[in-house]
């Protein structure tokens, strides 16, 4: 009942949104832009023959592949960064450098190695999420308060103990709010990538809806099915702020 009330006031917000949308479409007489039902319809049309999932899929595996790498490649080196002032001092600059780069800049080039296929938007994807971890999971090994490493050190923690018991754990919350950025993101550019260089996704089906009949209401439908899957990502991550391991550090 508690979160129905937490929700109320978005429905609200959404519910008078399609009322108003709905209105003006029927108003204006609009020959081109659907109404809320017919996104409905054509919605449940690609959900009979199997074609939305099918872009669902391909969109969701190649997002899970590019950030899954980027997770990988980003969390070691951001510890290693944050916990040894060399590499930092080495690398940061470098990060600093190629993080502000739209990754949408950098499609010509993924289509140049990788040619069209799965390879180009899982690298872009790569790309795109693991700057934001890099940056977030050093700057949290920096935050870490020096109360924490002091008691480590007076009870005569070793250096790897003191690294996985204290470092790593007091790191995580920032290394989860690195990968809800990243996350999102990657999803983002995959639907950029699709529209480019693919003929699968959720990207390539509002450019294939535009281009083969003007199918506004499919391209409609593929913008708010984007923003909901979105929207579960970003649950998921933030589901991942509760669990008590992370939340230690902020003494809640």
């Amino acid at each position: 009942m508690k979160k129905l009330n937490q929700a109320l006031p978005s429905i609200v917000v959404m519910s008078v949104l399609i009322a108003v949308w709905w209105i003006v479409v029927v108003a204006t007489d609009s020959a081109i832009f659907p109404t809320p039902k017919a996104v409905v319809m054509g919605t449940l049309e690609l959900a009979n023959d199997g074609t939305l999932w099918e872009h669902i899929g391909a969109s969701l595996m190649r997002v899970g592949i590019g950030f899954g790498l980027a997770v990988l490649f980003a969390i070691p080196l951001g510890l290693w960064m944050g916990w040894v002032h060399g590499a930092f001092v080495t690398l940061n600059p470098l990060f600093q450098i190629l993080r502000p780069i739209s990754p949408i800049a950098w499609i010509p080039i993924a289509i140049l190695w990788f040619g069209v296929g799965n390879a180009s938007p899982i690298y872009l994807i790569f790309i795109a999420s693991v700057f934001p971890m890099i940056v977030q999971t050093t700057a949290g090994v920096h935050t870490i308060e020096k109360r924490f490493l002091r008691a480590a050190d007076n009870f005569g923690v070793s250096r790897k103990k003191l690294f996985l018991q204290v470092v790593f754990p007091a790191t995580l919350p920032q290394i989860i709010v690195g990968m809800r950025v990243g996350l999102g993101v990657a999803w983002l550019v995959v639907v950029a990538a699709e529209m480019i260089a693919l003929h699968s996704g959720l990207g390539y089906m509002i450019i294939d809806s535009r281009n083969a009949g003007n199918r506004y209401d499919l391209v409609i439908a593929g913008m708010i099915i984007i923003g909901l899957i979105g929207l579960a990502l970003d649950g998921i991550m933030r589901m991942l702020e509760g669990m008590k391991i992370v939340r230690w550090r902020y003494a809640h």
